[in-house]
């Protein structure tokens, strides 16, 4: 069911989605958090897609923040917003409002979207394009328990991500993180096998890969060893060559969704290791909201000296 509102306010908003949940006979009491995602028109559909899907894991309210400008100056300077509700079938199993928001409104868009907030249900944020510099005092960030950004999405990544270290605050999460979380499984996973101690490292990819220099600096703080960086042509993250005194432990993956494994005296061996859709890396950002302490050290490249160094 949809419902679409024309200069309409929060209040008018919330009945709609009463007045849509009574007729296709669903409660709110299923849902697990609300999900807020500023983006811009162009990218407005890929991102909803993408938490439709992870709304199949994690049933939410998805609230979509589109700050809109209009052509000519009499309407840039009157402020509106317009709404447009989906409920059952068209929200996945959660439900969806998607505010398009005109002149002013735009310069207050948590006081249009704290009011539709799930009740004592937590709150993420997510900007899918570009995110400001620091999320958690942006005036929606400050309203989430976990701010959702993506280096990938940037035109400087490498920029981006020094301010990301600068800003950080916990619950601040980057899915150019989350892209590595198979990384460091199979990482960490190699290392159990080997038990040899690391004496050198290499990231190899793409050049300007956020991903790659997020995963270089969390085997520096880890492992406690220089990581060297080595370009190739892609795509993403190719390999990982960690030193040891028995040889190379490899994971390489130079494309495809497989990779190959080899661990000193054993023989290769094959590794599913795909580049996962955005739908998925959202997705497993939802299945925790507490702070992220290993993406706090990967944006330093430092761990906390009493803590025993693990992979």
């Amino acid at each position: 069911m949809r419902i679409d509102l024309t200069d309409t306010t929060a209040s008018k908003v919330n009945k709609a989605l009463v007045q849509g949940r009574r007729a296709i006979g669903s409660p709110a009491v299923g849902m697990v958090l609300t999900m807020v995602i500023v983006t811009d028109e162009e990218n407005a559909y890929d991102s909803m897609k993408a938490a439709e899907e992870a709304s199949h894991e994690h049933p939410s309210r998805t609230l979509v923040v589109i700050k809109r400008h209009a052509r000519n100056l009499r309407d840039r300077t009157r402020s509106h917003l317009d709404a447009e509700v989906r409920v059952g079938s068209e929200a996945g199993t959660g439900e969806t409002v998607v505010l398009r928001m005109y002149g002013e409104v735009s310069e207050h868009a948590d006081s249009v979207v704290l009011p539709l907030l799930l009740p004592d249900a937590p709150v993420v944020v997510w900007w899918p394009v570009e995110a400001p510099d620091n999320p958690a005092k942006d005036p929606l960030g400050a309203l989430a328990q976990r701010r959702i950004t993506d280096l990938y999405a940037v035109e400087r990544p490498m920029e981006v991500l020094e301010k990301r270290v600068r800003s950080y605050a916990p619950g601040d999460t980057d899915l150019a993180w989350t892209r590595l979380t198979l990384w460091r499984s199979m990482l960490a996973a190699a290392l159990d096998q080997a038990r040899v101690p690391v004496t050198s490292a290499t990231v190899e990819a793409e050049a300007d890969n956020p991903a790659a220099e997020l995963l270089a600096r969390w085997l520096e703080a880890r492992l406690k060893v220089r990581v060297e960086r080595v370009i190739t042509d892609g795509p993403v993250v190719t390999a990982v060559r960690l030193g040891t005194a028995n040889g190379e432990i490899v994971i390489d993956r130079p494309e495809g969704p497989l990779a190959t494994l080899t661990l000193p005296g054993q023989p290769p061996r094959s590794l599913a290791l795909k580049v996962r859709a955005t739908s998925e890396l959202i997705a497993e950002e939802l299945r925790r909201l507490d702070a992220d302490e290993m993406y706090a050290i990967a944006l330093r490249g430092e761990a906390d000296k009493e803590t025993p160094v693990h992979v």
